[in-house]
């Protein structure tokens, strides 16, 4: 059985500019990608995977947009892995067709991996 635990965070300024760019860079990864997937299909008839998007991400998103090397990548790929999951509901379970996120949508959210201790949630004294 897998744990997952929730935290509050209080980031400081740094942290937080962080956070939001990463935010956005995940939000703008799930578009690209969903827009790729869809354009593929469209024009070739043929279906594109998560490893396809993956490394579209990595060959050609990242080469035009640099910015996106300054954020998590694991937070990248996560974004691609919910992508494709929200794809093959539609096709497995009849969900909708998986919707571009917004900027103005209040469920901001990313998810990403442990790293050699890379992530650390200290104790927050309350002196």
């Amino acid at each position: 059985m897998l744990k997952a635990y929730k935290y509050r965070i209080y980031p400081n300024n740094e942290q937080k500019i962080q956070i939001a760019k990463t935010l956005g860079c995940c939000r703008f990864v799930y578009n690209q990608t969903l827009a790729y997937r869809k354009e593929v299909y469209e024009k070739e008839k043929k279906s594109v995977s998560k490893i396809d998007c993956n490394n579209y991400c990595n060959r050609q998103l990242k080469k035009e947009y640099e910015w996106l090397k300054e954020v998590d990548k694991f937070a990248l790929t996560n974004a691609i892995y919910n992508m494709d999951a929200a794809y093959q509901k539609f096709f497995k379970e009849h969900a909708g067709y998986p919707k571009f996120k917004s900027k103005h949508d209040n469920h901001k959210s990313y998810t990403t991996n442990n790293r050699k201790g890379k992530w650390v949630i200290q104790k927050r004294s309350d002196k």
